[in-house]
């Protein structure tokens, strides 16, 4: 090969450097300011974009305890959606009370501001509180108890006197309900304290305590 042969030879690939490596620097420039981020998992040291993985849908058939389970749990929802707005009306204005009432020592005027909210009540809740079922009814109760920190026999029972309260335990006993309903959030009343706390989360609802303490 003659000296002139040898001499091009080597500038063709002076040039095919310089053309890959202003290639290889074009390349990483355009990669670093175009990324395109994409999810992914690492499994097994291998990152894999979940766009190359395909859906796997899993169907199972729930046996009959599963769903009579699921069955009451959307009961014990639906109630608790449905009652615990007037749960809420119903333990503002009963703790309000509570709260006047400590400072109203005379007998006669404890009966008289009790008979004047008692008339706030009824107009709240009559209408409202007839439309509900039985289960509805014992589910509010509970709820009551948890705005109030007392349950429904003990309400009536101070505010209208024991006899009255009697009359309604005996009226509850026969509608298959109890007007002795504790509420207990960290035992058989937990999914009742989950949904409420789902209710709260929805539609912004505080702690009515919270509230009246501000």
């Amino acid at each position: 090969m003659s000296f002139q042969a040898t001499y091009i030879k080597k500038i063709n690939l002076l040039f095919l450097g310089a053309s890959l490596f202003y290639t290889v620097q074009v390349n990483a420039q355009f990669q670093s300011n175009d990324t395109l981020r994409t999810q992914a998992i690492i499994y097994n040291g291998d990152t894999i974009p979940l766009s190359t993985l395909e859906y796997v849908y899993v169907n199972c058939q729930l046996t009959e305890s599963q769903k009579q389970a699921r069955a009451a749990y959307d009961r014990l929802r639906n109630a608790v959606y449905v009652t615990y707005p007037y749960a809420r009306k119903a333990g503002v204005i009963l703790n309000d009370i509570n709260k006047k009432l400590e400072s109203i020592s005379e007998k006669s005027k404890r009966k008289s501001y009790i008979h004047s909210r008692e008339k706030e009540l009824k107009k709240e809740f009559t209408t409202p509180l007839t439309k509900l079922s039985i289960y509805q009814g014992k589910v509010l109760m509970k709820l009551i108890n948890r705005e109030t920190g007392n349950n429904c026999y003990e309400i009536i029972k101070e505010y209208q006197g024991g006899l009255t309260a009697r009359l309604y335990q005996t009226i509850a006993f026969f509608f298959s309900t109890n007007l002795k309903q504790p509420y207990n959030p960290g035992d058989k009343d937990w999914v009742i304290e989950r949904i409420v706390k789902e209710i709260q989360r929805l539609y912004g609802y505080p702690e009515i305590a919270k509230t009246q303490n501000m």
